[in-house]
């Protein structure tokens, strides 16, 4: 089993989905904003236990955990290159985009 890189690409700001109309977060009464779990370009590595990495949402794990589990045990995706895949998490209002990289 490989070891899989986790790339934050892409955190959306909800006013590129809603425009002016971003729903409240009923948590805060405040307008939804950028998820502020991540950060762009921060990296997180799967290791051979393929435990989900200290500090990585859990919510996104479960989101992102089928294709890292592909590339972990060796598999691919014909729409990417070998060994990679760029998923994201489904989190409709705020979602994040991440690229995975399988490490030889």
């Amino acid at each position: 089993m490989a070891r899989v890189k986790i790339t934050v690409l892409k955190r959306i700001d909800p006013k590129a989905v809603f425009g002016e109309e971003v729903p409240i977060n009923p948590t805060t009464g405040k307008e939804f904003e950028v998820c502020e779990r991540f950060e762009e370009g921060q990296e997180f590595i799967v290791e051979e236990t393929g435990e989900r990495p200290d500090g990585f949402c859990a919510w996104a794990w479960h989101d992102v955990y089928k294709d890292m589990s592909v590339l972990k045990f060796g598999g691919n995706f014909p729409w990417v290159e070998e060994g990679e895949m760029v998923t994201c998490c489904t989190d409709g209002i705020r979602p994040v985009s991440f690229k995975l990289k399988r490490l030889e």
